[in-house]
């Protein structure tokens, strides 16, 4: 059925959005559909599944997407393809767990261990209105989750491009934080050649609009703290929204700095000099 320039088909209980007719039929091979998110940029069609009691998330490229930004849907396919070595090397506590990838359903798919957790950027008003409420003790824990694992990225080598609040997942009820996409991370250090990459704005870079820019940890360095301004003051970087320690403030301030030279030159400096004002929790890492 056609609405508003898009085609609604139905699989399970689920409706799904999409420019064109597609025959999803081989998702029931992982489970029945109980949840879809058919809006994604990425060109990838996601899929919650559940099996034998056991819950999955696929994401597929190889469908017409709505907002895929009439990009060839082998583009899609070639990406979704090149992110599997990514979640490989970079296994983590706090990344959502491969179980395989494949060719099925003339394209591609890569399924996941379901994750119970809810997106706290603003895509979902509702939701990031409920995180920017938690005490700021609670937020900290999630920027501090956040923190551990991109310095865990920079040791194996990697950049982060296009990590956002939208790809951290926070369970409300048990505090668990988890990254569920890390499709466009790259290996360091990565020469910008699209003049402004994907992201969100808010907490990208300089270098990350600006063709043959560098990026490697010190962009990531940026990101860390313009996502620490997200969190706890809901972006706002000035010192009267600043709800801790303004030895803190400063820390974080530096981070953002428009100039490389000025800020924290890797991750682990940027801890060292957040946990000398704010000393982190025992699961503090060695770096």
């Amino acid at each position: 059925m056609f609405k508003n320039d898009f085609y609604i088909q139905q699989i399970d209980d689920v409706q799904i959005r999409l420019k064109e007719p597609f025959d999803l039929n081989f998702i029931h091979q992982y489970g029945t559909v109980f949840k879809v998110l058919d809006a994604q940029s990425s060109g990838n069609l996601c899929f919650g599944v559940e099996k034998a009691g056991k819950r999955y998330f696929v994401k597929f490229a190889g469908a017409k997407m709505i907002n895929d930004h009439d990009l060839p849907v082998e583009d899609a396919i070639s990406r979704l393809k090149a992110a599997v070595p990514k979640y490989e090397e970079l296994t983590h506590p706090s990344l959502i767990r491969l179980v395989k990838a494949e060719e099925i359903g003339d394209g591609f798919a890569i399924i996941f261990d379901w994750e119970d957790g809810e997106s706290i950027g603003d895509l979902n008003p509702l939701l990031h209105e409920r995180f920017l409420a938690l005490p700021t003790d609670k937020r900290i824990g999630v920027f501090e989750e956040i923190l551990y694992f991109h310095a865990h990225v920079a040791q194996c080598g990697y950049v982060a491009i296009d990590f956002n609040d939208n790809s951290t997942l926070y369970n409300f009820d048990s505090g668990k934080v988890m990254i569920c996409d890390i499709d466009f991370y790259a290996k360091q250090s990565y020469i910008n050649g699209m003049g402004s990459i994907f992201g969100i704005k808010a907490l990208m870079s300089p270098e990350e609009f600006r063709c043959a820019g560098l990026l490697d940890e010190v962009t990531n360095v940026y990101t860390m703290g313009a996502t620490a301004f997200m969190l706890l003051v809901d972006g706002d970087r000035s010192p009267e929204a600043w709800p801790l320690d303004m030895k803190l403030y400063d820390v974080v301030k530096k981070a953002v700095s428009d100039a490389r030279k000025q800020r924290q030159q890797s991750i682990k400096q940027l801890m060292e000099e957040w946990e000398v004002v704010f000393h982190f929790g025992p699961t503090w890492p060695e770096v």
